[in-house]
């Protein structure tokens, strides 16, 4: 039988800790059903995944970012950054976690498409 999956897209970096970390909880608590969970970072969103970058980013009553970040893809999650967002704020994929790939609109496009449920922050 096949996994349920789950697309998460995020837009939102660390202007706002807590719905920034809201995304993780949620992937998280769907890999602990065994589902299988895609995270695509858009416009600030992508800044989550710089180096060092999660760390700084706590949000009252929720787990720490980074925490849940190492959780997400230690437990085979699919981390996708878009294009477009990284080359406006000059990041490079030197300069972002380890597993994050680069993707853009044909590639969330198929994700969605193949996915049984899809929720937006």
């Amino acid at each position: 039988m096949e996994k349920e999956k789950l697309v998460i897209i995020s837009t939102v970096g660390t202007e706002n800790p807590e719905k920034a970390t809201l995304p993780f909880v949620l992937a998280t608590a769907c890999q602990s059903l065994d589902a299988d969970v895609v995270v695509f970072l858009q416009s600030s969103g992508v800044v989550l995944a710089k180096n060092g970058e999660a760390a700084t980013v706590n949000a009252p009553g929720l787990a720490p970012l980074k925490d849940l970040l190492d959780t997400f893809m230690e437990l085979g999650g699919t981390l996708y950054l878009c294009s477009p967002c990284l080359k406006e704020r000059n990041i490079s994929m030197n300069d972002v976690v380890e597993g994050a790939e680069v993707a853009a609109a044909g590639t969330l496009a198929s994700e969605v498409m193949s996915a049984k449920s899809v929720v937006t922050y």
